[in-house]
């Protein structure tokens, strides 16, 4: 199932998903190029002013455009006669930097043989796209390069704001791993800010080309006084996974429409979060892609927005159109620090999926050059070099990032300890991390480079760092990941034997042994910890927690591609009836299979995981791929959370506070045989669907009996007697009707058996 789900789980999981036309490129704004001898022409001082420079109008620019238009002016800033200085500038850091009067600005590329600094000027600061300009420096290589940087220093320029880009020239041979083009603007890979749309999904019937800026005019963002990290002890993590537009975006919010589906949206509803009882928040992808991808040309999804965000553009932006009423990316910036800010001082992590496995830029049937490709192909991506040195694809989105390329490391390193120095954030999911661990011929390795310097990174300790141990290669390394015990992984195990015990497979009931005790045949392997595996039943992709229990297929037709996206084993179960339905009964099934399936994993020793909308049984009507849905599909339903919070939702989050409340559901060491008695003779028995256990608590004697009954009748179990001193209480029976189905305080039970319903589970609390 690992493979197949990893395989259609993000937006873009096939060549044909990432197709965009280079031909649809927007024209680019009024172009300004500095006529100065670049390689092997003539030298040029240490600060001198351009000479005569050439403008080119927009529209000569354009692919329809007939003759060039050109005229002869001295550069300046807009809206002034200040003139553009220039210096050799320094090769370090990467990206854009403040020096001296000026700034820095420097990128890497070892084959590149031309750099030109593209800087977009626009008339007194008013951002008017017609009428900017193009201000082109040709950097030279002897005074512009040092080793395989090139660099430049600016005089003249404002520190905020300023939009800036690359030409990049080099070797046109494919066949050699070059992919040069110098009609196209690149991004800065070490841009700390992209500007392109500001509003999110908004198609203005024209691409929108990213450039790089920067603000060093703001004043350091206030943490405040008394603001502390949570620092919260892995042990104690409850991880909830959403996406921060689909949290707000929906009208049943009740935010501003300015707000909702933004970094200050989602700070209203933390309360919900507090209530709840999660801890933790891994977020969907933050880095700055291009939600409107699909519309790039006429195909069969481009109707669709990309939603989830799996389709990196720049690794060190926030996602600009998250900031509210359309602020821009330095307002996104600010906003998702607050955000951070919020969460902390809610005592709750901040954990981000990141992507550093591809990115936005497709395969070479049908390239889409933004960065990267065009500013050192053969660096960046993993090529086969006995296939016309096209890119290999292991991401399932046509290209795969050269991860361990020392330069590419560095570059990732440089963006995680970004994220953690100026965002503040406590840990990172790593999509299709089994790319990361491969070498640069795609060769899996014992020990990669990269992994183990994201495990021994003094800036990243304090981080929580996961991995999703597997690829659309067949690099599946659950209970394998490297890990130098430091990283955890997303448990795929956990989440099959768990879907299959529940819904009545038969011969689960060793492995659902296996599973809530820790999964000690993966992880229990050095000084690895049961909290090292992350345990979850539904994510992102796949069925939501509702749909699991209501049905048997997958039901993708909204996304195009006639139902052949999205994972085809789902170990799911309908209860009777494919889809919705009025009959009670199922719905009374499919009820008590959703509390079935989080008692267990709240009560799991491991790391819990649950996904956004689960707490009220949110549906996708049977879609389980919906990347492309920027609609009630994938967004929070705030009125059916109201409609639910007295049933549903209270029993979601009285266990997950029931978990954190009894130390012994989350233990640091795996399980002994002290620590629990299974009530279990059978244990060969593959027809046998029931399992009874009871977990010591060897300090307090506050034990806990549970009983999971996924046989189609009734059991009747004998309970054994408690603790010294102790009488059992019984805190859950699925089977009962809210409030009784969960009753954290415990109702008083005497005897010695309990005669427990088909498709249920109960838990006993000893208490003096």
């Amino acid at each position: 199932m690992d493979s197949a789900v990893s395989t259609n789980r993000s937006p873009l999981r096939s060549a044909a998903a990432a197709r965009r036309s280079s031909s649809g490129r927007s024209a680019l704004p009024n172009r300004v190029v500095a006529t100065r001898s670049g390689c092997g022409g003539a030298q040029f001082g240490k600060a001198q002013r351009f000479g005569a420079a050439r403008i080119t109008t927009a529209r000569a620019q354009s692919a329809n455009a007939g003759k060039s238009v050109t005229e002869e002016r001295q550069p300046t800033m807009a809206g002034t006669e200040m003139p553009l200085k220039y210096s050799s500038g320094k090769a370090s850091p990467l990206g854009v930097s403040q020096v001296g009067s000026g700034l820095n600005f420097a990128i890497f590329s070892q084959h590149a043989s031309a750099v030109t600094l593209c800087i977009k000027l626009t008339t007194r600061g008013i951002q008017d796209e017609e009428n900017a300009k193009i201000v082109e420096f040709a950097l030279d290589c002897q005074e512009n390069k040092t080793g395989d940087v090139w660099h430049v220093s600016v005089e003249g320029l404002p520190t905020s704001g300023v939009c800036y880009g690359y030409r990049v020239n080099g070797p046109q041979g494919w066949e050699q791993g070059h992919r040069f083009d110098s009609n196209i603007i690149l991004l800065d890979p070490y841009a700390k800010l992209v500007s392109g749309r500001n509003y999110f999904g908004v198609d203005n019937d024209k691409p929108s080309q990213p450039f790089g800026t920067y603000d060093f005019d703001s004043s350091p963002f206030d943490w405040g006084v008394d603001y502390q990290l949570p620092n919260l002890p892995e042990t104690d993590l409850v991880v909830y996974e959403m996406n921060v537009r689909a949290y707000t975006a929906d009208e049943s919010s009740g935010l501003d429409p300015a707000v909702r589906g933004s970094y200050l949206g989602f700070i209203d509803k933390i309360p919900h979060l507090l209530e709840l009882g999660v801890n933790a928040v891994e977020l969907l992808p933050v880095f700055e892609f291009d939600e409107l991808e699909f519309k790039r040309y006429p195909n069969p999804r481009d109707h669709m927005v990309n939603t989830w965000g799996y389709s990196t553009i720049n690794f060190f932006a926030p996602m600009t159109r998250y900031a509210s009423a359309g602020g821009g990316p330095i307002a996104a910036s600010r906003e998702l620090k607050q955000m951070v800010k919020a969460l902390h001082n809610a005592g709750i992590e901040v954990i981000l999926d990141v992507v550093y496995n591809h990115t936005n830029e497709s395969d070479d049937a049908n390239p889409y050059v933004t960065s990267f490709r065009g500013i050192d192909n053969k660096v960046y991506y993993m090529l086969d070099p006995n296939n016309n040195a096209q890119l290999l694809n292991f991401s399932g989105c046509g290209n795969t990032l050269n991860c361990n390329h020392p330069v590419v490391m560095e570059l990732i390193l440089d963006s995680l300890r970004h994220w953690v120095k100026e965002y503040h954030i406590d840990g990172f999911r790593f999509d299709l991390a089994s790319v990361l661990c491969r070498g640069p011929d795609g060769c899996p390795l014992d020990a990669p480079p990269l992994i183990r310097e994201i495990a021994k990174d003094s800036v990243l300790s304090r981080c929580k760092v996961i991995a999703e141990p597997w690829d659309c290669g067949g690099l599946y390394l659950v209970g394998q990941f490297p890990n130098w015990d430091r990283w955890a992984e997303w448990n795929g195990k956990y989440r099959d034997d768990m879907r299959r015990f529940i819904k009545g497979d038969p011969g689960m009931k060793g492995v659902l042994a296996t599973r809530v005790s820790g999964s000690a045949d993966l992880y229990q392997v050095n000084k690895r910890k049961p909290y090292h595996g992350v345990n979850f039943i539904i994510a992102h992709d796949g069925f939501t927690l509702c749909d699991l229990v209501s049905y048997n297929l997958k039901h993708n037709d909204a996304n195009g591609e006639s139902g052949r996206d999205g994972c085809n084993d789902n170990f799911s179960w309908n209860c009777g009836v494919e889809g919705e339905t009025n009959d009670l009964n199922v719905l009374a099934l499919r009820s008590r299979q959703m509390k079935n399936f989080h008692v267990a994993l709240m009560i799991s020793q491991g790391t819990p995981m649950m996904l956004m909308g689960d707490e009220y049984g949110h549906t996708r009507y049977g879609n389980n791929n919906s990347y492309g849905h920027d609609t009630r599909i994938n967004n929070f339903q705030w009125g059916q959370l109201k409609e639910r919070r007295n049933g549903h939702f209270r029993f979601f989050s009285e266990m997950i506070k029931f978990r954190q409340n009894n130390p012994i559901l989350k233990r640091d060491r795996f399980l002994n045989k002290n620590d629990v008695t299974w009530h279990e003779n059978c244990w060969d028995n593959m027809e046998s669907k029931f399992l009874a256990f009871t977990i010591h608590d060897e300090n307090s004697g506050g034990d806990i009996y549970l009983a999971f009954n996924a046989h189609d009748y009734f059991v009747d179990a004998v309970i054994p007697p408690g603790p010294h001193l102790k009488r059992w209480n019984r805190v859950v029976d699925t089977n009962l009707e809210s409030p009784n189905d969960i009753v954290p305080e415990g109702v008083p039970f005497t005897g010695s058996g309990y005669r427990i319903a088909p498709f249920s589970s109960i838990l006993l609390k000893a208490t003096p």
